[in-house]
C-alpha cells in the first residue's frame, strides 16, 4: 500500500492557512458592496491550492470558508463548504495532479476553473438559500470581481517577486 506520511508541517502549514481563510471571511476585513460584503478570502484559497494537496486545500478552501460563515454570517455556510471546496480541490488537482509538469500553467487553468466553478457556485447557492434568484443576480459581479481579484491576488504571490511556491518547497518539500 503506497500511503503517504502525515506531516506534522503540513497539518501546520494548512491549519494556518485556515485560520487566515477565516480571518479573510470577517466583515472586518471585506469591502462593502451593495448587497453585502467582498471578502477576499479567495486569496488564501487559491494560495493554499496551489501549495497543498488537494485533501489540505480542502481543508483550508471549504472547511476554513464553513468556519467563517459559521463563526460570523451562518446561512451560506455549506454552500462555502460545498463551493470553496470544490474550488480548492481542483485547482490543486490541476496544480499537483493534472498538469504537474507545467505547475504554474496548472494554477491558472485551475484558477479559471475555480473562478467558473466559484461565481456558479454562490449564485446558485444565494438563490437557494435566500429563495430569491433576484439576489443572486445582484450579487454576480461582485462575486466574479471577488473571485478574479483573490485568484489574480494570489497567482501573483505564488509565482511573482516573492516566488512562495519555491520558498514553500524549499523549506517544506512537496506536498
Amino acid at each position: 500500500m503506497n500511503e503517504k506520511k502525515i506531516r506534522t508541517r503540513d497539518l501546520t502549514v494548512t491549519a494556518l492557512l485556515m485560520a487566515l481563510n477565516i480571518i479573510m471571511s470577517t466583515s472586518v476585513l471585506s469591502i462593502p458592496v451593495p448587497g453585502g460584503h467582498m471578502y477576499l478570502n479567495d486569496v488564501i484559497i487559491v494560495t493554499a491550492s496551489v501549495l497543498l494537496g488537494p485533501l489540505y486545500a480542502f481543508m483550508v478552501g471549504g472547511v476554513g470558508a464553513f468556519i467563517g460563515d459559521m463563526l460570523f454570517y451562518p446561512a451560506p455556510m455549506f454552500v462555502s463548504l460545498a463551493v470553496h471546496g470544490l474550488q480548492a480541490v481542483l485547482i490543486s488537482l490541476f496544480v499537483h495532479r493534472w498538469m504537474k509538469e507545467k505547475p504554474f500553467r496548472g494554477s491558472i487553468v485551475g484558477a479559471v476553473v475555480g473562478w467558473i466553478v466559484t461565481f456558479t457556485g454562490y449564485s446558485l447557492g444565494r438563490a437557494f438559500v435566500y429563495s430569491t434568484p433576484a439576489y443572486a443576480v445582484a450579487k454576480l459581479p461582485f462575486q466574479i470581481l471577488q473571485t478574479a481579484v483573490g485568484s489574480a491576488v494570489a497567482l501573483f504571490l505564488c509565482w511573482g517577486a516573492p516566488h512562495l511556491v519555491r520558498l514553500y518547497q524549499r523549506e517544506f518539500g512537496e506536498a
